[in-house]
């Protein structure tokens, strides 16, 4: 039996667009081929959550802590990464209950919503647009993202302090660790150092020598570099690097 490649998975390798979601992206992971696929490379921790369509089934990825390796055959994927700290609010789900876990929406959503859900992109023409209009609709029904998320996430991408970012917010540190947890599925201080993760791999993937790397995306130095490289997705940043 030979299974046709859906049109909205004809190229192949992984592309990605600015959703009309803010501060979202809409992206598509299809296999070249049967050794090859999203199986291949680790998805690392960037400090976001993503709604997931592949074959049949809607999923959440919820925030990683660590590197997650995907199982099984290569298939195509359709995903909506929604901005840090906003898709609880979209879900209806604190993100520390998805901390490092891959859940069915049905497990999250009323069943016969998901089922209704599922056959629209079933039949959708490109499922990753599909994805995104649900997200809109579900936008409009939850409302606006809290500003101080986008502004906490904004301060620790530039490498601000966790504390001098709380006292600018006007919030005390217990607050915000509580309030993290529900938007991000970890404490500031792992946003922090998630952050700074991505920001030393595009300085990296750019061709910044390692030790400027470390100094520009805010580590002591370049043995704390490795060591947080290691420690975040299990795979030294050379070998990152080799991998795409």
């Amino acid at each position: 039996m030979v299974v046709e490649t859906p049109a909205w998975a004809a190229g192949a390798g992984y592309a990605e667009r600015p959703s009309r979601l803010p501060g979202a992206v809409v992206w598509t992971n299809v296999p070249a081929g049967s050794g090859s696929g999203p199986g291949v490379l680790p998805v690392l921790p960037d400090g976001c959550m993503d709604l997931l369509w592949s074959e049949g089934r809607l999923l959440v990825a919820g925030p990683d802590t660590r590197a997650y390796h995907p199982a099984g055959p290569p298939a195509p994927w359709a995903g909506l990464r929604f901005f840090p700290g906003t898709a609880p609010g979209y879900l209806g789900v604190p993100a520390h209950e998805l901390r490092d876990r891959r859940v069915e929406l049905a497990e999250l959503w009323p069943a016969a919503e998901v089922r209704r859900l599922s056959a629209r992109l079933d039949s959708a023409r490109d499922p990753a647009v599909a994805l995104e209009e649900v997200a809109l609709e579900r936008a409009v029904a939850t409302g606006p993202p809290d500003p101080l998320l986008r502004h906490l996430v904004t301060a620790l991408d530039a490498g601000r302090p966790v504390a001098a970012t709380a006292d600018e917010l006007g919030v005390g540190a217990r607050q915000l660790h509580r309030r993290s947890l529900t938007a991000f599925g970890y404490g500031p201080k792992t946003l922090a150092r998630v952050l700074r993760l991505q920001r030393a791999l595009a300085l990296a993937r750019a061709g910044v020598p390692f030790a400027d790397t470390a100094a520009r995306a805010g580590f002591a130095d370049q043995a704390h570099l490795a060591r947080d490289v290691r420690q975040l997705t299990g795979i030294p940043l050379g070998g990152l690097l080799s991998r795409g």
